[in-house]
């Protein structure tokens, strides 16, 4: 059976108008949804700016080798060795090591369902869509649902039976300071951890499946034949993050480390891997704040730009009664609904600046006048002095 299939749909002109009523609804809702999160992501930008200043002006650098009772309760920051006695294993198969995490990757052989649509609009405003979909054998690490599948037969994909984990040390030590899972769940840089073919016979053992176990490219293979897989099939990876330096940045409570609650609102608990100064630390947090920001500004934004053409999307359809029409209104609406992302989410985002900070916002709004003031003055006169120089040549 080919691995193809191609279906055709057509929607009448009144179906596209009714749905493209339905829709209406729906870029509306998103349209007010952006203009909430994009407000609400302006006074989380400024509260966590203000909760990193505020704690870059309280933070204290302690010795990590001595833990001062008369730090208690405040911002301290520490730097040093990250040790423990634990060890990260994971028992499915007896894979362990020195490290603060282990995390398994496990992906299956399975089919995977491609999908490719060609839309056509018909003379009176039918539209017909052909749509092709392809199967491919893929490795996938998250179940693929094939009775979803528009053809079933001879694509089907076993339970996923076999999934990822993680593996975390419960404790460790920073000198003279205690760790445990808050300061160990912010700590990154992993490194792939390689699985060798003598670690085979006790990987085997631990096992409890029926497949057939190998090591092949540093991972775990379970199948018959790694060299050709089939449906089924497991291969597994593991990523290791090690011990080593750590810089702390937390409240002090008794030995241990927990979030530092601040004026401004957030609570603060830094950590980076090797020995960062505290200055780099809130810095470096500063600009993760501020690509969040706009990260989410410009996701806003395009999602405001679907929400305006979805509400202007009736005038397309009404007007592909005939196509080439259609196409020109459809164009002049998506122009429409993006001018209009961008005045309402400029005009949110403005309005957030004048509520979260008024104080800074009217010294942007006043200069802004003023500078626009002068440039005016400014074209005034190059203009009067330009009349009267034109006055005296006639």
């Amino acid at each position: 059976m080919s691995d193809q299939f191609r279906e055709v749909t057509s929607v009448s002109w009144f179906g596209r108008i009714k749905r493209s009523v339905g829709g209406v609804l729906v870029g509306l809702i998103l349209a007010v949804a952006m203009v909430a999160v994009l407000f609400w992501n302006e006074g989380r930008a400024v509260t966590t700016a203000r909760s990193l200043a505020e704690g870059a002006g309280a933070v204290i650098s302690v010795p990590v080798d001595k833990v001062d009772p008369v730090n208690e309760g405040e911002l301290v920051h520490t730097t040093g060795p990250l040790t423990t006695s634990d060890e990260v294993s994971d028992p499915d198969f007896a894979i362990e090591s020195k490290g603060v995490r282990l995390v398994r990757t496990a992906e299956m052989f399975q089919w995977v369902e491609n999908s490719k649509s060609e839309t056509n609009t018909k003379l009176g405003g039918g539209e017909e869509t052909v749509t092709t979909y392809s199967y491919a054998k893929e490795w996938q690490d998250r179940p693929i649902a094939s009775s979803e599948f528009k053809q079933v037969s001879n694509h089907q994909n076993p339970p996923m039976e076999l999934g990822s984990r993680t593996f975390q040390i419960h404790e460790g030590k920073l000198g003279a300071f205690t760790l445990d899972e808050p300061v160990f769940d912010r700590i990154g840089d992993s490194n792939p951890l390689t699985i060798t073919p003598s670690q085979l016979p006790d990987i085997a053992a631990a096992y409890p499946g029926t497949e057939r176990v190998s090591v092949v490219d540093g991972r775990i293979y379970l199948g018959a034949n790694p060299t050709s897989p089939a449906i089924g099939d497991y291969r597994i990876g593991y990523q290791l993050v090690p011990l080593g330096d750590i810089s702390v940045i937390g409240r002090q409570t008794g030995d241990r480390f927990s979030p530092y609650q601040t004026v401004a609102g957030d609570e603060l608990l830094l950590v980076d891997s090797g020995r960062v100064p505290a200055d780099k630390m809130f810095a470096d947090a500063v600009s993760v704040n501020t690509l969040i920001t706009w990260l989410v500004r410009a996701g806003c934004l395009l999602l405001l730009a679907i929400g305006f053409g979805l509400l202007l999307a009736p005038l397309g359809v009404l007007a592909d009664v005939i196509p080439f029409v259609g196409s020109i209104v459809r164009m002049g609406t998506g122009l429409i609904a993006f001018v209009l992302a961008l005045l309402v989410g400029t005009a949110t985002i403005a309005i957030a600046w004048f509520w979260y900070r008024p104080l800074l916002a009217v010294g942007i709004a006043v200069g802004g006048l003023a500078l626009a003031y002068l440039l005016t003055r400014f074209g005034k006169r190059k203009a009067a002095a330009a009349a009267a120089q034109a006055g005296a040549t006639a």
